[in-house]
């Protein structure tokens, strides 16, 4: 009958599915097709599956470097601004990846190497752990890096060593490292320097001397006491 076909449908159907269910029944309703009190408890049996909980989405668990954040986005630019590829380089590279590559050239600077897993490159440049994948094999591919693969069993792998072998790269790094490429102390003034011309001395002027002269000539006599005569010479 029309009717257990509307009961079966309400029993199996998806909840998505049950709206048109609905609109069936109803439709049957008005064709005579269904009893008022058939179509009463089909309403009910579908009303109920509608009131069914929906259960609850699964929780999201996130793999790799972390969400992007303001913290984040502002760690990748700032390592995608630090100078480390050379600009013919850095332009086949979104700055996703010259972040990565960015960190990379850190290690190799300091260590000559860059041993840090795929997640802790993903944290440090503030991109996600398929960012960095996608920079090392694009860097591999075009024969910036060397990369080697250390097994440690037949299901479990140490760290990657990154090893830039780019020449360009390198001596990029090898400048940034002296300051810009110049050797210390032997640099060359970017004007020619001119001689400081020295002023003539002047001829010191001699100072007339300064000769006391007998201005004027006093001689006091001290009269009998003493009979002897004094001097004064007064100078100017």
């Amino acid at each position: 009958m029309f009717v257990d076909e509307l009961r079966r449908a309400a029993s199996v159907a998806a909840r998505v599915e049950l709206p048109a269910v609905s609109a069936a029944l109803w439709k049957a309703f008005a064709a005579g097709s269904v009893t008022e009190a058939e179509a009463e408890a089909l309403s009910g049996l579908i009303e109920a599956r509608k009131a069914v909980a929906t259960p609850p989405p699964a929780a999201r668990v996130f793999r790799g470097s972390r969400p992007r954040t303001d913290e984040s986005l502002q760690r990748r630019r700032r390592w995608a601004a630090s100078g480390r590829l050379p600009p013919a380089l850095a332009a086949r590279f979104t700055v996703a990846e010259i972040a990565v590559l960015a960190v990379v050239a850190a290690e190799v600077a300091r260590h000559g190497r860059c041993s840090l897993a795929h997640g802790h490159l993903a944290a440090v440049a503030g991109v996600s752990v398929s960012s960095v994948k996608r920079a090392m094999k694009a860097a591999r591919d075009l024969g910036m890096v060397e990369i080697e693969v250390r097994r440690v069993s037949a299901f479990r792998n140490d760290t990657n060593l990154v090893r830039v072998v780019s020449r360009d790269w390198l001596s990029w790094l090898r400048l940034a490292r002296t300051g810009g490429g110049g050797q210390r102390g032997t640099g060359m003034p970017t004007s020619s320097s001119t001689k400081a011309t020295k002023r003539p001395a002047e001829a010191s002027k001699k100072l007339p001397t300064r000769q006391g002269r007998i201005h004027r000539s006093a001689i006091i006599s001290d009269g009998e006491r003493s009979g002897s005569c004094k001097a004064y010479v007064l100078g100017a």
